[in-house]
């Protein structure tokens, strides 16, 4: 007679599979567009639904000689150019219930709250995406007309492209944002490109133009009189030819883009006063809004990849 084994298949009801309680976050890119502010009101006169930014003009160069016994004529100051701002609600919220926290097999709390923080910080990047991608200045690579429906994987970021768009930016006076360097966000795949055609000594070292502690974090390095940040949150749409993926890099210098907030987006802990204290809020709420500032100090390359081919 065979031998009867008390085994996994006799206790199958007993022997079960097990489950990690540590429940992993999503992957995130980082940094975000919010890092290309830095224009915000100075001296706001009052509380209001909007404000608006002044763009003051300079007086025209007076090259005529002077009259030893003529009075020259006074002129008037330039009226100064507005530039409105109208900040808007922003937010998301979450109900746990006491329910899922008591059967849950994770701690329920960590997780809203970083679901929370972290659609914060996507849902700001999106918004001020919108703005920055909305200026006025663009170049096609490799200098072909476009518009962006006619790019194909094989435009892709050239050297004449950066070096094109930060002479237009030195011509219309655009301040830089780093020492006398721009600012470009690029998307990982568009700097494949600019590396493979640029080699390995065409990035400089950044030690060698400023302090660590003045670039952003994910700078590669510095090209053309630009210092590149790298980041997969660079806006990407499958609208080139064929529904070809079309990146957006963007280059700026200072105050290229002005942010208002009446009130700092933050996390707020709800209150919902249910029968039986069952429900438990988290979101996060801000008021706050974007608009291009200065036009000439921001420029917008679109390009295909060969990272799509």
């Amino acid at each position: 007679m065979a031998d009867a084994f008390v085994s996994t298949t006799t206790l199958s009801a007993q022997v079960l599979s097990s489950v990690d309680q540590y429940v992993r976050a999503a992957l995130r890119h980082s940094p975000t567009h919010r890092g290309l502010v830095d224009t915000r009101p100075v001296q706001v006169d009052r509380p209001g639904s909007s404000v608006a930014l002044y763009i003051r003009g300079d007086l025209a160069p007076s090259t005529t000689p002077l009259s030893e016994t003529v009075d020259p004529d006074a002129v008037a100051l330039p009226n100064p150019t507005p530039v409105p701002l109208t900040p808007q609600e922003y937010g998301n919220a979450t109900i746990a219930t006491i329910k899922v926290k008591a059967t849950s097999f994770a701690d329920i709390d960590p997780e809203q709250m970083d679901a929370v923080a972290w659609n914060m910080r996507d849902s700001l990047d999106d918004l001020v995406k919108a703005v920055a991608n909305g200026g006025t200045n663009i170049r096609y690579a490799g200098g072909v007309a476009g518009p962006a429906n006619t790019l194909t994987d094989a435009d892709v970021i050239k050297t004449a492209d950066v070096r094109y768009i930060v002479t237009k930016l030195r011509s219309a006076a655009a301040q830089p944002r780093a020492g006398e360097l721009y600012q470009a966000l690029i998307h990982p795949d568009v700097s494949h490109d600019l590396k493979a055609e640029v080699g390995s000594g065409g990035f400089e070292e950044l030690h060698k133009y400023a302090a660590p502690n003045v670039f952003w974090p994910n700078t590669i390095g510095v090209y053309q009189g630009c210092f590149f940040q790298e980041s997969a949150r660079a806006k990407v749409e499958t609208d080139g030819a064929s529904s070809a993926p079309v990146y957006r890099t963007l280059f700026t210098g200072r105050e290229a883009i002005a942010e208002g907030v009446q009130i700092e987006p933050h996390t707020v802990v709800g209150n919902m006063p249910d029968k039986f204290g069952r429900f438990f809020p988290l979101g996060w709420y801000g008021f706050l809004g974007w608009t291009v500032f200065r036009q000439p100090a921001l420029w917008r390359l679109e390009s295909g990849s060969s990272m799509n081919a």
